[in-house]
């Protein structure tokens, strides 16, 4: 099976094991064809928490580790 990767920022790390990414999304709209944006935030597994606040990350789908936690930390790209 193949997982979907994603590429967010990372807006808090205060989660032990974990962090809170954002992954903006632009769209057009069906009626008025204005570019619309869409932010999502997830939390993502990050067991040795190395990465920091303002980091792009590589975030990878996951079985559910918790509740909300789906998603596995990857690598910093920058």
């Amino acid at each position: 099976m193949v997982r979907r990767q994603k590429v967010g920022i990372v807006v808090s790390d205060k989660l032990d094991k974990g962090i809170v990414v954002v992954f903006d999304t632009r769209y057009k709209h069906n009626l008025y064809g204005k570019i619309m944006a869409k932010t999502k935030r997830y939390l993502v597994h990050d067991p040795q928490n190395t990465s920091k606040t303002g980091n792009i990350v590589v975030v990878e789908e996951h079985a559910p580790i918790s509740a909300k936690k789906c998603w596995v930390f990857k690598k910093i790209l920058k």
